[in-house]
């Protein structure tokens, strides 16, 4: 595989840009913080940001767990992006992490690199879920656009394990949490690619979600803005899963471009979305603690 960029930057410009400074609250209560090393790769070592409910009492059940794939079209971005709706989870019981991966600007890497290392921080959170207080049956894997691709590659693609993973333990979260994610790399890259693009067309179709569409793929919520080329993807993927009876549910922003859900209301009203599906899924009680801004914008349910 050339480890080229032109191929990343027809992706990421200016479609896949996102937000990566997190300067918006959802929640005014305090969570606990700590950074922990996951991984250590050629390039360096990949942390994971987790955020746990504060002065929370030490129970028998186990928390629900949410790793949340930062966006940037696996060549830029930063975990502080889901810092927002990791602390409002955090808030509502959940151990929410956000993770770091190997991206092309800082690591000189391609988006297999970064689907492998999406696949280890599962492994490393199922393996570490006693010292960590988690449920290993109830992981939440989560993100935005390239990391909304990430997150569903955890949950789908079968290849692209790290040779320090240990196999035994399963990289398949038990639900999905998708923000504009790009579903259909492998119609992306017919599209985009070049003779210096960065990976092949297997690789492209290795690392294409809607490939890899099964009876065993865990429920999922998608969002995405109508005027987002992305979409695409996501209506094909929620029409497979649907046609297998899965439980894969699309909400719509009416004229959003990619990335809406970064900005005000729609953090928030994406927020409290997400909060519904983990409600209805038996890994949130209660009702969400979203406060919306007042004339907020409602989503549309596509399917």
């Amino acid at each position: 595989m050339r480890l080229l960029i032109p191929l990343l930057l027809a992706f990421t410009v200016p479609a896949l840009a996102q937000k990566t400074k997190a300067t918006i609250q959802l929640t005014d209560a305090e969570v606990t913080t700590k950074n922990i090393v996951y991984k250590t790769t050629p390039q360096g070592e990949l942390k994971l940001h987790v955020f746990s409910p504060a002065g929370a009492i030490q129970i028998a059940a186990l928390r629900p767990c949410v790793l949340f794939f930062f966006g940037g079209g696996w060549k830029s971005g930063s975990y502080l992006q889901f810092v927002p709706q990791a602390e409002y989870l955090a808030s509502r019981g959940i151990i929410a992490i956000s993770a770091d991966y190997r991206i092309a600007n800082i690591h000189k890497t391609t988006p297999d690199k970064a689907v492998e290392d999406a696949k280890s921080a599962i492994r490393w959170v199922r393996g570490h879920s006693t010292e960590l207080g988690i449920d290993p049956d109830k992981v939440i894997a989560a993100g935005g656009s390239a990391g909304g691709h990430l997150a569903a590659c955890t949950a789908l693609v079968k290849a692209f394990d790290a040779e320090s993973d240990d196999k035994t333990i399963s990289a398949k979260p038990n639900a999905m949490v998708l923000f504009n994610p790009a579903m259909n790399i492998a119609t992306l890259f017919k599209q985009h690619a070049t003779g210096n693009s960065p990976m092949t067309l297997d690789t492209a179709e290795a690392i294409t979600p809607n490939n890899f569409v099964s009876q065993d793929t865990p429920p999922a919520i998608l969002f995405f803005g109508t005027a987002d080329g992305l979409k695409v993807g996501g209506d094909e993927y929620v029409k497979k899963a649907t046609e297998l009876g899965l439980r894969a549910e699309m909400w719509s922003a009416t004229d959003r471009p990619h990335g809406f859900f970064n900005k005000e209301p729609w953090i928030q009203v994406t927020a409290k979305k997400m909060d519904e599906f983990l409600i209805s899924l038996g890994y949130l009680g209660g009702e969400p603690l979203i406060k919306l801004p007042e004339g907020a914008p409602e989503l549309k349910r596509d399917n």
